[in-house]
């Protein structure tokens, strides 16, 4: 038996939510350099409670590369 893994976000939504972060994250390298960043960052770490984990990850780290750009 194989074990799956009980998820409260569906596929759909996740893969959603993955690419509205990381447009908010590239958003952010222009725009709003703290405000989108984070705003990805916590779409990315949504999305990693979905089954679309690996979309998640790239959100999370375009958000954190933003938000270091944006900083500095």
């Amino acid at each position: 038996m194989a074990d799956q893994k009980e998820y409260s976000i569906n596929e759909t939504t996740g893969t959603w939510l993955g690419w509205i972060g990381i447009i908010a994250g590239l958003i952010g390298f222009a725009w709003q350099p703290i405000f989108m960043p984070i705003v990805a960052l916590v779409l990315g770490i949504i999305t990693i409670q979905s089954p679309k984990r690996t979309i998640g990850w790239i959100s999370v780290a375009v958000g954190a590369v933003a938000l270091i750009v944006g900083l500095v």
